[in-house]
């Protein structure tokens, strides 16, 4: 719970960032405005991605938190949380945590590189092109994840409020880059 109530923060002020820059809430809107030639090269933007990935990690539990004060089975806190669960109930709990991290990844995917999406009533060739970009972002990610993981292996609990407090103030920063200049 303490990793979620701080992840949510920083999760808001990223969408009010892409909110700020696009002018409307709609994700469909979003993706609409970076395919369009008025997105740019913004700081904020991509202040904003950076922070969003670092929600996405730390939200899907993908660093092992490692509390050296515990047993070996409590060192992780996404393995606290299903020690007690077996059977139809952890795949259902797993299933759970799977869909939660290709909803973040499809959230990065289709926001920030929205290439490849089909337009509504498009025909049967651009759905086609569209689920083959879409399972390419997918592949990316999980290339991009793993990579990820590898480079950081462990980070104690304490490091986790730091971690997510960096991408709070990213997400600050780029809202207020944002507001300073019209164009960052």
């Amino acid at each position: 719970m303490m990793i979620a109530s701080l992840a949510e923060p920083a999760m808001l002020m990223i969408m009010f960032t892409l909110a700020l820059i696009v002018g409307s809430t709609q994700l469909s809107a979003m993706a609409a405005f970076m395919l369009s030639s008025q997105v740019g090269l913004r700081v904020s933007l991509g202040l904003a991605l950076l922070a969003l990935i670092m929600v996405a990690i730390a939200e899907n539990a993908r660093i092992p938190v490692d509390n050296p004060a515990t047993h070996l089975e409590l060192t992780m806190v996404h393995e606290a949380m299903v020690l007690e669960y077996s059977g139809r109930h952890l795949a259902l709990i797993d299933l759970t945590s799977e869909l939660k991290l290709l909803l973040y990844v499809s959230l990065i995917g289709c926001l920030f590189v929205p290439w490849g999406i089909a337009a509504p009533g498009a025909g049967a060739q651009a759905i086609a092109t569209g689920i083959a970009t879409y399972v390419a972002k997918l592949a990316a990610g999980g290339v991009l994840l793993a990579l990820f993981e590898t480079a950081i292996a462990k980070m104690r609990v304490f490091r986790v409020p730091e971690f997510l407090g960096v991408a709070l103030m990213l997400g600050l920063l780029a809202a207020l880059l944002r507001f300073v200049s019209g164009s960052l």
